[in-house]
């Protein structure tokens, strides 16, 4: 494969787009045409244990290529966009090294930027006592101040991730805004976007948690918590985890016994429906990060024969 030459960059492809759009099972074909390996680009599929909740593939579709940045850490641990662009860049400099073709693949439009654009993220340390303040707020009281501060941070983040929120005030503070990334990019890059009409992407959403349900992802969040993960850490990786932990929390009763109902009112049908609109959400903020960016080839559905004709003339070319 032809990858570079002594005038040229290294070339990776991107494939990007909402979630429960088919990025993973595209990714591996493209790996399988064009002796490539994939590079995940999620923010939860970094976390060991987060399998069914994540959308993490399996082994079994992975159909023996080799994929980086899956498992890599405990999910206790804080887990920073610093570390995976140093790790993610790591991994697609041993790819080009052994003259195979990166395929980056995923949804966290945070993460993939931070690798093509080599991103140089702000020092801004840690205010406790600004957090402190912050962390008296309510987590709409937190998105309200964040859009007042930074509108276009706002309409990427996780409204209900208190976490994020508070560390996006506290940048949006000390900066005056979440500075724009910067445009140049060490590689040659081609961008494939995978794009589907609302109706479609929700029908595939449904579809996509109802077998996720079926099997085990109810348990997979239980035995995470039992395993020792809080109800808040749970809830911090939002989505599936977030309304299911919600509904998996023991109500205490009046003598203090605990029964296994719904936490906040979440019973089972409406952490369903909550997993459902939630990810609708996302799959929009997802969106509205990509619309910025003008150099993203969107496809529909069949995506494979369009993806493979762009990759091979971007391949071809130079």
């Amino acid at each position: 494969m032809y990858l570079r030459t002594a005038y040229s960059k290294s070339k990776i492809v991107i494939i990007l787009g909402p979630t429960a759009t088919g990025k993973s099972d595209l990714a591996v074909k493209l790996a399988k045409r064009f002796n490539g390996e994939v590079v995940s680009a999620d923010s939860r599929q970094v976390y060991k244990g987060l399998d069914l909740g994540s959308g993490k593939i399996t082994k079994r579709d992975m159909k023996g290529v080799h994929h980086h940045l899956l498992d890599v850490t405990s999910p206790r641990s804080m887990f920073t966009v610093q570390r995976y662009q140093k790790l993610a860049q790591k991994a697609i400099a041993d790819i080009l090294k052994r003259g195979k073709l990166p395929i980056v693949c995923g949804g966290t439009g945070l993460y993939i930027d931070s690798i093509i654009y080599n991103t140089q993220f702000p020092k801004v340390p840690p205010n406790p006592k600004l957090r402190k303040k912050l962390e008296a707020m309510s987590t709409i009281r937190l998105f309200a101040r964040i859009r007042e501060l930074d509108p276009a941070r706002a309409a990427t983040i996780d409204p209900h991730n208190r976490p994020r929120l508070i560390r996006a005030i506290e940048i949006a503070k000390a900066l005056g805004k979440v500075p724009e990334l910067e445009k140049q990019s060490p590689y040659e890059v081609l961008k494939i976007g995978l794009n589907l009409a609302k109706e479609e992407l929700k029908k595939r959403l449904e579809k996509k948690l109802q077998k996720r349900l079926r099997l085990g992802m109810v348990k997979e969040v239980s035995g995470l918590h039992k395993n020792g993960l809080s109800w808040k850490r749970l809830d911090s990786f939002g989505l599936e985890y977030r309304y299911i932990s919600r509904y998996l929390r023991p109500v205490r009763g009046r003598e203090g016994s605990q029964r296994p109902s719904a936490s906040n009112g979440i019973r089972y049908q409406q952490m369903k429906a909550e997993i459902l609109k939630e990810s609708l959400h996302y799959a929009k903020r997802q969106m509205t990060w990509w619309k910025r960016q003008k150099d993203i080839d969107w496809i529909q559905p069949p995506y494979l024969k369009k993806a493979q004709k762009l990759a091979s003339e971007f391949i071809k070319i130079g």
